[in-house]
């Protein structure tokens, strides 16, 4: 079995601390067994891991998590990079195409599909295993699991079962119909019925998916698909392949599983009250304070909030009413002022932008041993100041050695390229007409390749 794990996400369900790069299953407030804070994906991964799944695991996301990805998991995850963000169904066909013909996977396999970030216990993974047998016993065209309700919910969709098949015979049962997010006295009688809550996870043979793109007239060759992405629809693989399927069968779970897609229920997981730098006083009933910021936040006499402070902007939300931030910031487009990337991170310092002149500031962590890449930019220069540790500086081939309170200047179209032996520490100011990630040109990403390039100078 394969496993696909699915990384998208706008970054608005948990503003201001996620964005475009930084989606919620990278947000490190969860506690780990050492009580060291870590992503929800870095919880997941290490369950996988634990579960024995993690060298058949791959990640589909698209070009603004990867970074994120290979800094918090690190460069051994398999990852495929979507050309462009669309949606489900077409991140699993690309994906599909992806296992089949560059993997080789057999058409015959199962592909188990699942969200990066659910929040469960160590055994649901377990569970997740008992789907490929499923798939290959029940003949059917997709095998869902589903978790067995502990109250009826308006915020999940749910999956109904044939009430007439015996469910002790089998580990499965046939799917009826589907039922999407309904009121609290319908999901009552749902639950009364046998009705699972849908989590997202699904399984089916390799070849059901790979026949659906011939049928379609689509490529079923990886690098074909890439270039014809744009031709799949922007659709849901729910609405367009399992809501449409003749046989599916559901794998009930009794076990626990939330979804932290919201500030109320990731709250609810965070076992401190207070992340950062700030007071809350003691009147102040089940409040919440992150902060990424070093200014200090002081909240009294609030109760039932969240307060969320990060480069990005500041959340005060009542608990209860948290969810509607997503709704209220989906026309908002503004550029990720925090990123974390896989040989550090940088905080936007300031923006101004007079004249058709822009001006950015940054300020850039690298971790020692790692570099950036060897890179150029054709409508930007750079002014890099070290303020802390010391590195290899690589500036048109030539290899100098920086430390504190050195000033490089990086022209436009200048190949540059920085390696920190200790932690390095450096604020980058960078002018021009268009200040945008984009205006980058890599030329190398290995030190070894870039050494290679160069002159090393005294």
């Amino acid at each position: 079995m394969k496993l696909v794990l699915l990384s998208g996400g706008s970054g608005k369900r948990l503003w201001p601390l996620s964005n475009d790069s930084r989606s919620k299953q990278f947000l490190k407030v969860l506690k780990n067994s050492n009580q060291e804070l870590e992503s929800m994906v870095q919880r997941v991964w290490g369950q996988i891991s634990a579960a024995g799944l993690s060298n058949q695991s791959y990640i589909i996301t698209g070009l603004g998590q990867v970074e994120m990805i290979y800094s918090q998991l690190g460069h051994e995850v398999n990852v495929v990079c979507e050309p462009n963000r669309r949606d489900t169904f077409p991140a699993i066909a690309l994906m599909s195409t992806y296992l089949y013909s560059i993997v080789g996977v057999s058409l015959q396999e199962v592909i188990t599909v699942l969200p990066v970030d659910p929040y469960v216990e160590g055994h649901f993974f377990h569970k997740v295993k008992e789907l490929e047998s499923i798939v290959h016993d029940s003949g059917a065209d997709i095998a869902l699991m589903g978790v067995k309700p502990t109250y009826p919910s308006e915020k999940y969709g749910y999956i109904v079962p044939d009430k007439s098949q015996n469910e002790v015979l089998t580990p499965y049962r046939t799917v009826d119909h589907f039922r999407e997010k309904p009121h609290e006295d319908q999901a009552k009688l749902l639950i009364e019925q046998g009705a699972l809550w849908n989590c997202g996870v699904f399984a089916f043979r390799l070849d059901y998916v790979i026949n659906m793109l011939i049928q379609r007239g689509l490529p079923i060759q990886y690098e074909e698909l890439v270039k014809h992405y744009d031709a799949l629809p922007k659709l849901s693989f729910d609405y367009e392949v399992v809501e449409k399927a003749k046989h599916i069968v559901v794998a009930p779970y009794d076990g626990f599983w939330k979804d932290l897609g919201t500030w109320n229920t990731l709250t609810e997981e965070i076992e401190t009250q207070q992340i950062g730098s700030g007071i809350i006083s003691a009147d102040s009933k089940n409040t919440h304070l992150i902060n990424e910021l070093e200014i200090p936040v002081t909240i009294i006499g609030c109760s039932n909030l969240v307060v969320a402070v990060s480069p990005d902007g500041i959340l005060v939300s009542d608990k209860s009413a948290s969810a509607k931030i997503k709704e209220i910031m989906k026309d908002i487009e503004q550029r990720p002022m925090f990123e974390e990337r896989r040989w550090g991170w940088y905080r936007v310092l300031d923006y101004t932008k007079k004249d058709g002149k822009e001006v950015l500031t940054k300020r850039i962590g690298v971790h020692a041993g790692k570099n950036l890449s060897y890179q150029l930019h054709l409508k930007r220069s750079e002014a890099w100041t070290i303020i802390s540790g010391e590195g290899e500086l690589v500036l048109n081939d030539k290899l100098i050695h920086v430390a504190a309170g050195d000033v490089i200047q990086i022209p436009v179209r200048a190949r540059h390229s920085i390696r920190a032996i200790t932690d390095l520490e450096i604020i980058e100011v960078q002018y021009g007409n268009e200040l945008v990630e984009e205006d980058i040109v890599r030329l190398y990403m290995n030190w070894a390749d870039i050494e290679r390039q160069c002159v090393k100078m005294s």
